[in-house]
């Protein structure tokens, strides 16, 4: 079976209270939801920056503004899936009303949390563990390595 890879772009909205946008997935259809900061797929042809444009716009309906900095970076191989995905991950300015159009309809909803609400419904270790590090300290760039999804054999690296 070959190998799957992943490219993934995804952004950090903050409003002006401070709180946190994240928006409720659900991926296969089943009522499974899953919470994750706006993002998707990075698309052939498109870079990761045309791609988290797009991404907050079909699952928000907000517009980025700007890219202020790359948030963070995370790494995650997973021999069960047999797949590798590396997101990264953008705080952006941006402006509009939340309006969710998501062409592949797996977005169910997209509201703005208090940081330690936001974190606490994102799941696995590696959606979770960067973007509490990144609303914490407000040091972007850091990298973040994971032996699976379950965050086996985690790493660090500090912003550059």
């Amino acid at each position: 079976m070959a190998r799957r890879e992943l490219l993934v772009a995804a952004a950090v909205l903050r409003d002006r209270m401070g709180r946190v946008l994240l928006v409720a997935n659900d991926w296969q259809g089943q009522g499974r939801v899953r919470y994750t900061v706006p993002g998707g797929m990075v698309e052939h042809g498109e870079t990761a920056l045309q791609a988290v444009k797009r991404e907050v716009l079909e699952e928000t309906g907000l517009k980025v503004k700007a890219v202020k900095t790359l948030a963070y970076c995370v790494h995650i191989e997973d021999e069960n899936r047999n797949e590798r995905t590396i997101v990264f991950a953008f705080d952006v300015d941006w402006d509009g009303l939340l309006n969710p159009r998501d062409p592949d309809g797996f977005i169910v909803e997209a509201s703005f949390y208090n940081p330690e609400d936001a974190v606490q419904k994102l799941g696995p270790v590696p959606m979770r563990e960067p973007l509490l590090d990144y609303l914490t300290t407000g040091v972007p760039g850091r990298f973040y390595g994971f032996n699976g999804w379950d965050g086996r054999g985690g790493t660090r690296v500090p912003g550059l």
